[in-house]
């Protein structure tokens, strides 16, 4: 069992790291750098990258896996005094997957369904994308995923030390 709490424990702290950085690309680099392009550069690139990311590696071992091994981390180590932390990191990275869906996940899906670059109005679609709101919420979500890793980062210590002690 002992391998069990910390092998689900330490796959959940990577998964969630791993998104927290693909968020923190994404606020840090990727979204100032389309700031600064023409709109149909904005546009098209949004487009073509969300198209990308929407795949079984980011989205299932990724994002919802993050979610499951916070999950299964929490529930075998129901005793532990790691659990706590656990908990936190959840609910933490559950309200990251609120967000994502209800928010992010639209604006994407909308500046997608605006079709091809070279056939719409592309000033319109950037300007109906609400940019400040998808910057502002995708920075929510980098706190947000950032300090849910540093939860399980610090059970995983907790985790280790008394697995340690006889």
């Amino acid at each position: 069992m002992n391998g069990l709490r910390v092998g689900s424990l330490l796959v959940a702290m990577m998964l969630t790291g791993l998104v927290a950085g693909v968020f923190g690309s994404y606020a840090n680099a990727f979204m100032p750098g389309l700031a600064k392009t023409d709109d149909k550069t904005f546009v098209g690139a949004f487009q073509a990258v969300d198209r990308a990311i929407i795949n079984p590696v980011f989205l299932g071992a990724g994002f919802f896996g993050a979610l499951f091994f916070t999950l299964l981390a929490g529930i075998v180590n129901l005793k532990e005094k790691a659990l706590p932390w656990i908990a936190v990191a959840f609910v933490l990275y559950l309200v990251v997957v609120i967000i994502t869906v209800s928010v992010n996940v639209p604006l994407n899906d909308a500046i997608k369904a605006a079709g091809d670059p070279n056939t719409i109005d592309v000033t319109a679609v950037r300007a109906a994308f609400d940019e400040s709101k998808w910057r502002a919420f995708n920075l929510v979500r980098v706190v947000l995923n950032t300090v849910a890793f540093a939860l399980l980062a610090w059970a995983l210590y907790l985790t280790g030390k008394s697995s340690a002690q006889p």
